[in-house]
């Protein structure tokens, strides 16, 4: 066993490890932050995605050992620091970009990278951004509407398009 330090959604936190443990093993079953899903244990799902010292990874492919000392953020760490919804967050809501809700925390973990990367997104830059990530119940259109509007763009008017 080894300790692994991580600073997670801001706070300083440690925990005992194997060897072989996986990043989602750590944030889940040691640190109780459940928002982070696990669905497919292969990566191709991304349930699990988080952001590591800025950068989406699915944090079912990672061993907790490998990102010691860097900066991890869950989708608990995604609201304001009031509590509030983050805007992503805020408009997933609004414009209906989940169902049952398993794949949210891993969608909108990717639709913060893509709006950092890319601010102003095409609908096909951020349907091509999703790839990595399967939603069984929404048929991507209201999260694809969602992330449009996080970013600012007027999805009413490009419905009418």
């Amino acid at each position: 066993m080894t300790t692994v330090k991580l600073s997670v959604n801001g706070k300083e936190m440690s925990a005992e490890v194997e060897g072989r443990t996986l990043l989602v093993e750590v944030l889940r079953e040691k640190l109780g932050l459940t928002g982070t899903h696990v669905g497919c244990d292969t990566s191709q799902c991304g349930a699990c995605t988080v952001h590591v010292d800025g950068k989406s990874i699915k944090s079912c492919s990672v061993l907790a050992m490998d990102v010691a000392g860097a900066e991890v953020t869950t989708i608990e760490g995604m609201a304001n620091p009031d509590g509030s919804l983050s805007v992503i967050q805020a408009a997933f809501k609004e414009h209906h970009g989940l169902q049952c809700g398993f794949c949210t925390p891993g969608m909108v973990m990717t639709a913060a990278a893509l709006l950092k990367e890319n601010p102003k997104p095409t609908e096909g830059e951020v349907r091509a951004y999703l790839e990595g990530n399967i939603c069984r119940c929404t048929g991507y259109h209201n999260i694809v509407k969602a992330i449009l509007a996080a970013s600012g763009q007027d999805v009413a008017a490009m419905a009418a398009e």
